[in-house]
């Protein structure tokens, strides 16, 4: 039986999964594949602290990033050790010596994805990047092979653990934002700076990956509206659950006849949806296409063997494509470049809680706002009495995005309005 000899870039969380899984799936791989796998090399930074800790494979370390892409024996390089550099120079550099490369970088597929393909085409090596999005969940392949005869309309996801973890502690155990996102830390679920997770950068670069595949067009990162659920309430989510919804951070990419639009925010969607049972750490995408029409994909999106497992699967298949002298068969599917739809023009329903004087007259005000920017109202509710002031919120029918925001800012201009609460966008109908 052949041997192919890889590497690791990296030996973080992620790439100790990797060895894992290679380890304890060791017969299983050599017969689905054909061939028994090696790892001859791990970059590392600190290579005496590895030694040390992993002895039973310490003459695998090396902090000498040459050493593996200069390797003529090494073929598959498999980069898990996250950031855009160096990770980026070294998987280029792979690829233009005749490695095919297997990756978990969503930030650097998200920003660098169009040089990355264009060196793989080139070299005709492959490029998978399968556990970048949702960890084990095996939505990039269902993208680019399953659905490629289909013609997808929207992509709407639950992609990041951390926050959905957050929201689903508010949402059961009636905790503030800081509370819950302190107990996320505490049990390994967000960083200590959670910056990119809270404040749905993260997910934005996870939809920049999956749009690109699913719409046929080049979508970074700065392409996608980003707003984080920092702001969200214990008394947002308990009037979403009165009003028959839940409160989610989504990633939504939809295609119509003006463009595509992509947005990543907090969003009420009615508790039949099937995203809305999604909780805790757990990671959801919904497809709606022409041919296949709704689909739903869930499992683990982060964590070191749902994470491994992706990666392994792509270690396998680039085998596979090595011993068949099939490199370089699926590649970059961006062949046109479709106008974006800005934040401004998107369509949507929308909440709007108020503070406001809690006397005869009030409520026509603030109608009367909303009728001027041409934002119909579909329901007012008073909620409560905070003293002298009254509670209020509102549910809008659908409306243009910069006609709401102009709403919110003449409200802002109103004496009886004393503060704007928070304005939620709304998805589906209750």
């Amino acid at each position: 039986m052949d041997t192919v000899k890889i590497a690791l870039l990296g030996f973080g969380t992620v790439g100790r999964g990797v060895h894992k899984v290679l380890e304890s799936q060791r017969q299983k791989i050599a017969k689905s594949c054909g061939a028994n796998i090696e790892i001859k090399k791990i970059l590392v930074r600190n290579v005496q602290k590895y030694r040390s800790t992993f002895s039973n494979i310490s003459n695998l370390f090396t902090d000498d990033p040459h050493q593996i892409l200069e390797d003529p024996e090494t073929a598959i390089v498999v980069e898990v050790m996250g950031g855009i550099k160096p990770a980026f120079d070294y998987v280029i550099e792979a690829m233009k010596n005749g490695k095919s490369v297997v990756t978990a970088n969503k930030d650097m597929i998200a920003e660098c994805g169009r040089a990355l393909f264009e060196t793989q085409r080139k070299f005709t090596v492959d490029l998978f990047f399968e556990a970048s999005v949702a960890g084990a969940i095996p939505i990039v392949k269902v993208l680019k092979e399953s659905l490629a005869g289909d013609e997808i309309r929207e992509i709407i996801g639950i992609v990041n653990g951390t926050t959905n973890y957050i929201l689903s502690k508010m949402s059961f155990h009636s905790v503030d934002y800081q509370d819950a996102l302190k107990e996320a830390q505490q049990n390994g679920y967000a960083e200590a700076d959670p910056t990119s997770d809270v404040e749905g950068y993260d997910a934005a670069r996870k939809l920049a990956i999956l749009s690109s595949i699913a719409f046929n067009s080049r979508i970074v990162f700065k392409d996608v509206y980003v707003e984080g659920i920092s702001k969200i309430t214990p008394i947002d989510i308990r009037y979403a659950h009165e009003f028959g919804g839940v409160i989610k951070l989504l990633a939504i990419a939809k295609r119509n006849e003006e463009g595509i639009e992509l947005r990543v925010h907090p969003t009420i969607i009615p508790s039949s949806h099937p995203l809305a049972a999604v909780n805790d750490v757990f990671n959801a995408i919904f497809v709606e296409a022409n041919a296949a029409g709704e689909l739903m994909f869930y499992g683990k999106g982060a964590g070191q063997l749902p994470t491994a497992s992706a990666v392994v699967g792509n270690i396998v298949e680039a085998i596979n494509n090595l011993l068949h002298k099939d490199r370089g068969r699926i590649g970059c599917t961006c062949y046109k470049q479709e106008p974006l739809i800005s934040i401004e023009e998107i369509v949507t329903k929308y909440y709007i809680r108020l503070l406001v004087d809690d006397k005869p007259g009030v409520l026509a005000s603030v109608a009367g706002a909303f009728g001027r920017n041409s934002v119909s109202i579909e329901s007012v509710i008073q909620k409560r009495r905070l003293g002298e002031l009254a509670e209020v919120v509102i549910i809008t029918h659908r409306a243009k995005e910069k006609d709401l925001q102009n709403t919110v800012s003449l409200l802002k201009t109103l004496p009886i309005v004393r503060q704007i609460g928070n304005v939620i966008r709304v998805e589906g109908d209750f």
